[in-house]
């Protein structure tokens, strides 16, 4: 009789080219669709206003480059530099004066933060408290990772393999219960 064997995912010469192949184009369609999609984003429009503009070139600058680092409170995803809100406009504001008055880059955020809070950063200081946000976009792609290989099978299909040649044989015991059970000579004895 033969042996009776596993049920093996894989090809019979135990590879998963198929698998692969598979898995690969998926990567490549993600990856083409998250391109194709940063590609036609549309960029954000300069909420600042021309009353806002200082006089001084150098000053504006500094200013902008500052705003360009601070979030917009009511937005969330926005800049301040990009947000039409009024109270991004009162930060705006708040960043000019402060440059006007003499104060140097980090003077300018150290009170922005120390009104407001590390939120109002958009690149939050590595801290205990922020570590989660900066681990959290690595978690998900190591989860979504995860997720594709296991769904094109390349994990879990290696399992159903025995290491010993890739046939599994079943003990003399449960050969004859299977014969039992399907009818094909004595089994064990049921009492």
């Amino acid at each position: 009789m033969p042996a009776i064997t596993t049920a093996n995912p894989r090809r019979r010469d135990g590879s998963t080219r198929y698998h692969r192949g598979v898995a690969l184009r998926l990567c490549a369609a993600i990856i083409l669709a998250s391109v194709t999609a940063l590609a036609s984003a549309p960029t954000p429009a300069q909420a600042v206003e021309p009353g806002e503009v200082l006089s001084d070139p150098a000053l504006e600058s500094r200013a902008r480059g500052l705003s360009a680092k601070l979030r917009c409170l009511v937005c969330q995803n926005q800049s301040i530099d990009d947000s039409n809100a009024p109270l991004a406009k009162d930060l705006r504001l708040l960043v000019r004066e402060r440059l006007k008055a003499g104060d140097d880059d980090q003077a300018v955020m150290s009170y922005v933060v120390a009104r407001y809070g590390d939120f109002v950063l958009l690149t939050p200081p590595l801290k205990i408290s922020t570590l989660l946000l900066w681990i959290a976009p690595l978690l998900g792609l190591v989860g979504i990772g995860y997720a594709m290989v296991r769904a094109t099978g390349l994990i879990g299909a290696a399992k159903a393999v025995p290491a010993g040649g890739g046939e599994a044989r079943l003990s003399a015991a449960e050969e004859a219960r299977l014969r039992a059970l399907i009818g094909d000579g004595p089994g064990p004895k049921q009492g």
